[in-house]
């Protein structure tokens, strides 16, 4: 395992600091022999069966890192980067184009870079969204994530009708570091559409979106020609609303909110709208969308 951990670090461009954190957290965990015992029987569940329970999975290897003494969102991240190992067999054996698999484990870095940003710390705080790449229910393609879910609301356009139960593509945009242009976020609607189409065997392709990017009220602190706005433009709204606090403000400033404005950073024009609107007690929200793909 130490050297697929090697080699996942270096295939995946880990900053050099972060991957010598885990590397010296997984030499912690197999110090001891009785506590590396520990470690693999839990991860043996995966290796044994995709459809484990990751979730006590997760809870179990806590007790494993308080004894190795490592940090609880290194480890825990450590833990689903040995898993990823596994996971391109189960991708494998279902014949699912390994480049998905590599896209979709992006995902471990960029909470690993989003977890030194909020918290200083290599690793991650949210490793509970893992679970459905590892079950192979989530794929990463371009710089978009893509889920089946079933509908929860109704709509009606352009004669296309979505009842509860309907199945549709979800999407999430991860925080990747980098922009969502325009090029690579047609090539992901493309790329999924024909995915999801042949896994599924759906006859209508129809995306779904629920995020804070789609809030109606950001469209008035982005600019003409932001790439944000052109990826909220291809959605048809049906519902939106506001939080009852800041606390999700970290997911634009990779930074805790604790009650001063100015001490998050303000270096792009939408960071500073969201500040503006900090200082005037203006609520964020969010939206939801629905994109009917036509090809």
């Amino acid at each position: 395992m130490r050297e697929y951990l090697q080699w996942f670090f270096e295939a995946f461009e880990y900053p050099g600091e972060c991957s010598e954190t885990m590397m010296a957290a997984y030499d912690a965990l197999y110090a001891d022999a009785g506590i590396a015992a520990r470690f693999d029987e839990i991860l043996s569940r995966y290796e044994e069966n995709m459809e484990c329970d990751i979730g006590r999975m997760i809870e179990d290897v806590g007790a494993v890192l308080e004894d190795a003494q490592v940090n609880e969102y290194t480890g825990k991240l450590l833990m689903h980067i040995c898993m990823s190992k596994t996971l391109r067999e189960y991708y494998r054996r279902e014949g699912v184009n390994e480049t998905i698999w590599f896209t979709s484990m992006c995902d471990l870095k960029y909470k690993a870079v989003e977890c030194k940003l909020v918290h200083g710390i290599w690793g991650s705080f949210v490793c509970s969204w893992f679970g459905r790449f590892f079950k192979m229910s989530r794929f990463g393609f371009e710089k978009l994530q893509f889920e089946l879910i079933e509908f929860d609301s109704e709509f009606e356009s352009d004669g296309v009708k979505l009842m509860p139960g309907m199945p549709v593509i979800n999407i999430h945009i991860p925080r990747t570091g980098g922009r969502l242009d325009e090029e690579s976020m047609k090539k992901a609607f493309d790329q999924a559409a024909a995915f999801f189409r042949q896994r599924y065997q759906l006859e209508q392709v129809v995306f779904h979106c629920s995020s804070w990017l789609l809030y109606p009220k950001n469209l008035e602190i982005l600019s003409e020609n932001s790439n944000l706005r052109r990826f909220i433009d291809i959605f048809d709204l049906y519902a939106d609303g506001v939080y009852d606090n800041y606390d999700a403000l970290w997911r634009l400033f990779d930074k805790k909110y604790e009650g001063d404005i100015d001490a998050l950073p303000q270096n792009t024009s939408f960071r500073r709208g969201y500040a503006d609107w900090v200082r005037k007690g203006i609520p964020t929200g969010w939206g939801c969308g629905v994109y009917v793909y036509q090809k």
